[in-house]
């Protein structure tokens, strides 16, 4: 397959429906999209109302093109991943696998802008992440959950406001930063270094200010990325987790029983904030960011390094910090539901502490007036009543 025929396909895919993240290849199934969280079927030609193995594979092989490591990655580790660009229009994050013999490929469309803090409508807390001159930073969530986005836009307000360089570590890179007041030099995985570990020791030797890596996924990132940090460096990164104390505890989970007590302490020193996100669908069509932020405190190092307990709580102490910009995933979606952005059947599935959210949103309808008048399934039983000696009766 010649690579303009591939980027005809892509073409027709992305004008098909509104609101498109994901393009999905997969054998016995016809050309998808996905669209505000749902999969629909590409009917627009070139018609292909079946995949075939032999079309999946040319498609896989056009884009990885002559990048012989990747053609390794998929033979070796059954996937691979890399990044596409469709002429000025679009550009992918891919990841191309085997399955029952065949393969499939996944195209995550990165946005077609910059994205920014504004145009996000991240709350202020976010700019102060900006400002930090050390530390860790984790930005958590589901896979597709806005977590790359989030830290492009962190970036992007690094970018404009510090004369600092920003050496990035990615797989694949997504969005291609402009020289502003900082200066970025971003890496790709496969392309630019092999390994996580490999490319951090190599960023250590050029003087950044600001190192992003792109997924802590191995124990060797992790042990790096805490040097780093320790040593003066700003570390962002990202955890496929769904809360701050799940955050913790994976990064725990990487070490040795032996070596928690050391490193709690060590991440007790370090860690500056956890961003958790989620995509909870809109109350009118779409997709809205609900997080979880966490910055540290006190309560915070303390709750890290002796662990969680009765009033000790993560979830606990972001509640109670919320005047200074914290905020639980319970709050992040009591303040939807009271713009009217989320559904009550939203509010209560995403929800944390659903009795908590259930005394929220009755709340606001007791400020809207609006009455509970749904059945209690509780009623008078009329015929026993009037059988009862000394039952109250009335009428004739």
């Amino acid at each position: 397959m010649r690579q303009q025929e591939l980027n005809t396909i892509l073409s027709v895919m992305l004008d098909a429906h509104p609101g498109i993240s994901d393009l999905v290849f997969s054998v016995g199934r016809p050309l998808q999209v996905e669209t505000y969280g749902e999969l629909k079927e590409v009917h627009a030609p070139p018609a292909v109302k079946c995949l075939t193995p032999f079309q999946t594979e040319q498609l896989a092989l056009t884009m990885i093109g002559h990048a012989r490591h990747l053609l390794r990655d998929l033979v070796v580790r059954g996937a691979c991943d890399c990044s596409y660009a469709l002429g000025d229009r679009a550009r992918f994050r891919v990841n191309i696998f085997k399955q029952r013999g065949n393969f499939a490929i996944i195209m995550r469309k990165a946005q077609d802008v910059m994205p920014s803090l504004t145009s996000l409508g991240l709350s202020p807390i976010f700019r102060d992440m900006a400002r930090e001159k050390n530390g860790l930073i984790l930005v958590t969530g589901a896979t597709g959950s806005g977590k790359t986005t989030t830290l492009t836009a962190i970036l992007n307000e690094i970018n404009e406001t510090q004369p600092v360089h920003v050496v990035t570590l990615e797989d694949p890179i997504e969005f291609l930063h402009e020289h502003k007041r900082a200066t970025f030099n971003q890496r790709e995985l496969g392309a630019d270094f092999d390994t996580f570990p490999n490319g951090l020791r190599s960023a250590l030797r050029q003087a950044p200010k600001v190192i992003l890596v792109g997924e802590m996924r191995d124990r060797a990132t992790v042990e790096i990325a805490m040097t780093a940090a320790e040593t003066g460096h700003l570390v962002l990164s990202t955890i496929h987790t769904i809360n701050a104390g799940q955050s913790i505890n994976r990064i725990l989970g990487m070490f040795d029983l032996a070596e928690e007590t050391q490193l709690r302490l060590r991440l007790s020193e370090t860690l500056r904030y956890v961003v958790s996100q989620r995509l909870a669908p809109k109350a009118k069509g779409g997709r809205l960011l609900i997080n979880e932020v966490m910055g540290t405190n006190l309560r915070v190092r303390e709750a890290i390094a002796l662990g969680e307990a009765d009033g000790r709580s993560f979830y606990d102490i972001i509640e109670a910090n919320a005047t200074f910009g914290w905020t639980t995933f319970d709050q992040s979606l009591y303040r939807a539901y009271q713009a009217g952005l989320v559904t009550e059947e939203t509010a209560d599935l995403y929800a944390t502490n659903k009795a908590k959210m259930t005394r929220f949103i009755d709340g606001v309808k007791k400020q809207r007036g609006l009455a509970d008048d749904k059945p209690t399934g509780l009623k008078l039983d009329i015929d026993a009543l009037a059988h009862t000696p000394g039952a109250l009766r009335v009428g004739v």
